[in-house]
């Protein structure tokens, strides 16, 4: 067996695992559940898995499969999603509209796509081998995607229904805070080869990093009810001003999925309601709050560069297996980047533009998804995924 064959392997056994990972996530979802669409910026559980199947059909089988037929030609304007290059497509805030197909006609779609790549993984020309890795990250995004999505949906319906009701959170961090030093000087961020990375985490650069304190764990919700009795929803010179006129548009007073209930708040979770841990962290707060956040503390939020530089430090909790991580940093791209070729291309650059970067990972985020230099990203007003934050001073 030569290397390449080998590689191809490892692949096909690869693909195999995080497809059916997709479609554990999706099972104790009904076909209702799958169908319903709760906001613009979410998705139906049921147009995730085709349109992750999509993305192999679309970019791997039709052109390097010889022979290989779309399951349903319609499918390539149903599951597109804004891929310019691949064609026209089903306007995103109307997918929810879309109760057929079924979700079972989904599962025979993703049947169809898994036959077929087994045929191409089987004898892979080697320049697919980074496309097919690139679909699998792809596939894992939106499995987090699927649960933050479904959560969201869940949330609007008056039982509070739960996904799981055995879904784990994480364990919380034990003790006080505590700030540790972080690597200061000339550094190096950004993917250096090696490993899978997006076009977004390249080129390695040098960054030049003042001396800085980083939080060796997330602030609590325990903490984050102490900024609440402290007024930190009712004064506004804690908050930017696009963040203070959002805060009030829409009434905030806790993070989402809080419910004041009698003895005090509960969050609505993937396992249903239950009561606040303080010793958990905080999640499903956008950037505008967290910032607020460490105005308040008399801290700030770390930079990317510094989030990165600093991963790894011994003592460091909760780094990739919690909650996403708001920095300081708005989503623009590395010196010297450049897209992907192709339609491909699409996936991050054009979205350098009013986003702020979130570093780690979450409780949500498939297993071995994570790494120091993924750069996740999101306006700075969204609160549905699950976004907390780790505080950082300046050393001087």
């Amino acid at each position: 067996m030569t290397l390449l064959d080998t590689r191809a392997s490892a692949l096909a056994d690869r693909y195999a695992a995080i497809r059916d990972h997709t479609e554990m996530l999706a099972a104790p979802l009904s076909p209702e559940d799958q169908t319903i669409q709760s906001m613009p910026d979410a998705s139906p559980a049921k147009w995730h898995r085709a349109h992750v199947t999509w993305f192999f059909e679309t970019f791997l089988l039709l052109p390097h499969l010889p022979g290989y037929r779309r399951f349903r030609e319609e499918f390539a304007f149903l599951f597109n999603s804004y891929y310019e290059a691949a064609g026209p497509r089903h306007a995103r805030p109307k997918r929810g509209m879309l109760t057929r197909p079924s979700a079972s006609e989904v599962g025979a779609y993703r049947a169809h796509v898994d036959a077929a790549m087994a045929r191409l993984l089987e004898k892979a020309p080697a320049e697919t081998l980074p496309l097919v890795e690139l679909g699998l990250q792809h596939e894992q995004q939106h499995q987090e995607l699927l649960l933050t999505d479904i959560l969201h949906a869940l949330s609007q319906n008056p039982l509070l229904p739960a996904y799981d009701t055995g879904w784990r959170e994480p364990a919380a961090a034990s003790g006080p805070a505590r700030m540790l030093d972080g690597p200061d000087g000339i550094r190096e961020i950004g993917s250096a080869g090696g490993g899978f990375a997006f076009d977004n985490e390249a080129p390695r650069h040098k960054v030049w990093l003042d001396p800085y304190r980083i939080a060796d764990r997330l602030v609590t919700n325990g903490e984050w009810l102490d900024f609440m009795a402290d007024g930190g929803y009712r004064t506004a010179t804690l908050w930017m001003s696009e963040g203070w006129a959002r805060a009030q548009a829409e009434a905030w007073q806790a993070p989402f999925y809080w419910h004041r209930r009698e003895g005090g708040w509960s969050q609505f979770t993937l396992a249903g309601l239950h009561p606040i841990d303080p010793a958990a962290p905080v999640r499903h707060i956008c950037w505008y709050e967290a910032e607020a956040y460490a105005r308040w503390a008399g801290r700030r939020l770390p930079t990317e560069a510094e989030w990165e530089a600093a991963c790894g430090l011994p003592g460091l909790q909760q780094a990739a297996d919690t909650a996403w991580q708001w920095t300081g940093s708005a989503y623009r791209p590395y010196p010297g980047f450049r897209p992907w070729e192709g339609a491909v291309g699409e996936y991050n650059g054009k979205f350098m533009i009013g986003q702020m970067v979130l570093r780690g990972g979450s409780l949500a985020t498939p297993p071995g998804h994570a790494r120091p230099n993924y750069r996740n990203f999101f306006p700075p007003d969204a609160r549905w995924q699950f976004t907390g934050l780790r505080l950082a001073e300046d050393a001087a």
